[in-house]
């Protein structure tokens, strides 16, 4: 036996060869573990993780020809916060791809092992690994219980000390400081690691730190350099990606992502970014591609995103493709009848019926479904998404020729509400792409938003703050634009004592700020419910709430 808890450890073999894993199973069995599982497939291995916890996981990478399908499953499970600290992951392969995956996947494995192999030194894997977990042990607990400043200052405190597994103790740290908003710490931290060894997850941490720090240019450039050195490191091209939608620079974002997908082509989620920008981009062939892949190969998992199925249903329509239209509608419908709360998801469901009704010439059917939909347009949950989707949907339908009487007025409200910056901005008028006039009317809500700012800032300027916030204060409760809400309460705070009636004006700005602008801002090409571009994902039991839309796609077999 191993350690004395062995017998007590869950296990689960991931190989497609039925010798090699019976192989693999009776080792376990050998060292005394109590339970183990196996299975053939990268599907199967999915569903399993994502189902119940493992205490070690053998997973072999290579699988039907491809040599990082294993790696692959690793870095999604991370990325989406499916698989625990706790969990040892030991990746097996040949000594023909050991290079390759030991770059992309050096800080997410606890081990990896090169066939053949004995048992002995699957053994010495075994044990090395579950030592760290039982010396950072009180570090994973303090993560799983949301206690993250006290893991950070048990990861510093180690690092400092050069304490046993120190390295990886100093990622944890400089991940939670980060996630903290401490970005100048983690960045000193990281600084602090590449001084002892230069390790690429160090100089992409100082990227994201210099991003954090409101700096893009310079992030940009640590991460070209690191890109320059190590061209197969897949996280740094998820960072850059970022930054580059963030900027609003769509058309770099995508030329960034589509290596990224092309390094990782069974990650869901990198799939589904790809697929989304490429449709917003108007590239409708590569959107097709890569959303039609991410759907066949994630369709069951809570990795996979549903504003999948809304953009293949545009697609769909654009193709007059009924059946494929009705596929979309159907997995829809599942997810719904599994969170029938969710109205994200009944959102998307209003969509795709209006599209259906659409090819089908139900056009009364098809306007009303719409205008149901731009009932919500004011609501606090409309998020850029959901104005995105409605973009797209007016675009299609007013350019194939529907007369839509109030659709101008709801681009304006959208426009008006979402234009806070160039990067939505740009992702809004792409949205309207198909009909140009609605595109004009997107931009030219910008310029009105700035056009309120300006005159704003005059009055400041001037020296009567109070008109200041008035102006933007009236303007913002009436577009429920955040730039223009949270400027009101920047000046504010800036002039508060010049300002007769302030805590008045405070009131009214936070309670505007509480409602609208907690859905500000995000663009609706993310991350998913997992960590940020290029981070370790640290999943804790107080915040490990993937989407009831999530779970309801991975609740049961979809029609797709």
């Amino acid at each position: 036996m191993l350690d004395r808890d062995i017998h007590l450890s869950k296990a689960l073999v991931i190989d497609p060869n039925p010798t090699s894993r019976s192989i693999l199973v009776a080792q376990l069995r050998d060292f005394g573990i109590g339970t183990v599982s196996q299975c053939g497939r990268v599907a199967d291995a999915r569903s399993q993780l994502e189902s119940r916890p493992f205490d070690i996981v053998l997973c072999e990478n290579n699988f039907a020809g491809n040599d990082a399908a294993g790696q692959q499953l690793l870095d999604d499970l991370r990325r989406h916060q499916l698989l625990p600290l706790s969990t040892v992951f030991i990746m097996i392969s040949g000594e023909a791809t050991y290079n390759k995956v030991a770059e992309a996947a050096e800080s997410a494995l606890d081990s990896f092992l090169i066939k053949p192999h004995t048992a002995s030194a699957l053994g010495d894997r075994l044990l090395h690994a579950r030592r760290r977990k039982r010396v950072l042990k009180q570090i994973f607990e303090a993560v799983d219980e949301g206690r993250f400043d006290d893991a950070a200052g048990l990861c510093i405190k180690r690092f400092q000390e050069r304490g046993e597994f120190w390295l990886f103790a100093a990622r944890i740290g400089a991940e939670l400081l980060l996630s903290s908003g401490r970005h100048r710490e983690a960045w000193e931290l990281y600084e602090a690691v590449i001084k002892a060894q230069a390790l690429p997850w160090a100089r992409l941490g100082v990227a994201r730190a210099q991003e954090d720090g409101n700096e893009p240019n310079k992030a940009l450039s640590t991460l070209e350099s690191l890109i320059e050195d190590q061209p197969n490191f897949v996280d740094a091209y998820d960072v850059m990606g970022r930054i580059h939608l963030d900027q609003g620079n769509l058309e770099e974002a995508a030329s960034v992502l589509l290596r990224a997908a092309s390094l990782t082509p069974d990650s869901v989620g990198r799939l589904q970014k790809l697929g989304i920008l490429s449709f917003y981009l108007q590239r409708y062939d590569d959107a097709l591609r890569s959303l039609e892949r991410a759907v066949s190969i994630g369709i069951n998992s809570k990795m996979f995103d549903p504003q999948t199925l809304v953009l293949l249903a545009f697609l769909r329509w654009r193709q007059s493709d009924t059946k494929g239209l009705q596929r979309c509608a159907e997995n829809l419908e599942h997810a719904i009848s599994h969170a029938p709360d969710s109205q994200r998801l009944r959102r998307f469901g209003g969509v795709v019926r209006a599209l259906e009704l659409a090819l089908r010439l139900q056009h009364n059917d098809a306007l009303q479904g719409i205008a149901d939909l731009a009932l919500e347009v004011r609501e606090a949950s409309f998020d850029l998404e959901a104005a995105s989707n409605m973009l797209a949907l007016l675009s299609r339908l007013v350019d194939a020729g529907y007369a839509i009487e109030e659709a101008e007025a709801w681009v304006d409200a959208i426009g008006l509400r979402h234009c806070s910056s160039k990067a939505l901005t740009e992702l809004l008028a792409r949205a309207a792409g198909p009909h140009p006039p609605f595109v004009e009317r997107i931009r030219l809500c910008q310029h009105r938003v700035l056009e309120v700012s300006e005159a704003a800032m005059a009055y400041s300027i001037a020296g009567d703050p109070g008109s200041a916030v008035r102006t933007l204060l009236e303007n913002g409760r009436a577009s429920l634009n955040a730039k223009l809400i949270d400027t009101a309460r920047l000046v504010l705070q800036r002039h508060h004592d010049k300002i007769a009636g302030a805590d008045d004006l405070k009131a009214t700005i936070e309670d505007l700020r509480l409602r609208y602008l907690s859905v500000a801002g995000k663009l609706p090409i993310g991350d998913g419910p997992g960590r940020k571009a290029g981070g370790l994902a640290l999943r804790s039991a107080v915040a490990n709430a993937l989407g009831a839309e999530a779970e309801a796609l991975a609740a049961a077999p979809a029609a797709a």
